[in-house]
């Protein structure tokens, strides 16, 4: 996620596609959700289902919405919780987190978390997201896809569903397949 988020920063890709809100915390300029689970989705602890369609969240649209700065972003996402401190505070939501930072400014001046801050490394979690490691992409280069790669990571080291990986690549070959095919009409 930080290097997607860094290749946005750079110009070198468009927008970070993910789930997660956490690549805004790493500075994506605009994250793209719902990429690839458009229809129905299931919430949560809950017996009900909303529809769920692509949408691009625009970093800096978002920050001047809400009215902080991208450092007080990540202290909202830590308030709240990230992949890397996921139970953030207890009683504190999005709401919340937003208006105590608007308030307050920043983590260390939150009167009412000062004993939990304590015992978490905020200030570690606050540089990983505004100074990422990120690995070194000189240049983006495109060859010929390996689905089997592709499948074998995806199933084996993230353990996603062989059905769905396999659905998605198909999909992804179709329409590779498609695009060729148009673009050869041009140059009979």
């Amino acid at each position: 996620e930080a290097t997607a988020a860094h290749l946005t920063i750079t110009g070198k890709a468009h927008s970070s596609a993910s789930q997660d809100f956490d690549s805004l915390l790493f500075g994506a300029r605009k994250l793209v959700r719902n990429f690839t689970n458009s229809g129905k989705r299931k919430l949560p602890n809950r017996n009900t289902t909303i529809e769920v369609e692509p949408e691009i969240i625009d970093l800096n649209k978002t920050l001047s919405e809400l009215g902080v700065t991208r450092e007080q972003l990540v202290d909202i996402g830590i308030l709240i919780g990230t992949d890397y401190n996921p139970d953030g505070f207890e009683r504190i939501g999005p709401k919340t987190a937003l208006k105590v930072i608007k308030e307050y400014g920043r983590l260390e001046s939150v009167p009412q978390i000062q004993e939990k801050l304590d015992e978490i490394d905020y200030k570690q979690l606050r540089e990983m997201f505004l100074n990422p490691k990120i690995a070194d992409v000189e240049q983006i280069t495109f060859g010929d896809i390996n689905y089997t790669g592709i499948a074998n990571y995806l199933t084996k080291e993230r353990n996603f569903s062989l059905d769905r990986v396999e659905t998605s690549l198909n999909r992804l070959k179709k329409a590779l397949e498609k695009k060729s095919h148009t673009l050869e009409q041009w140059f009979k």
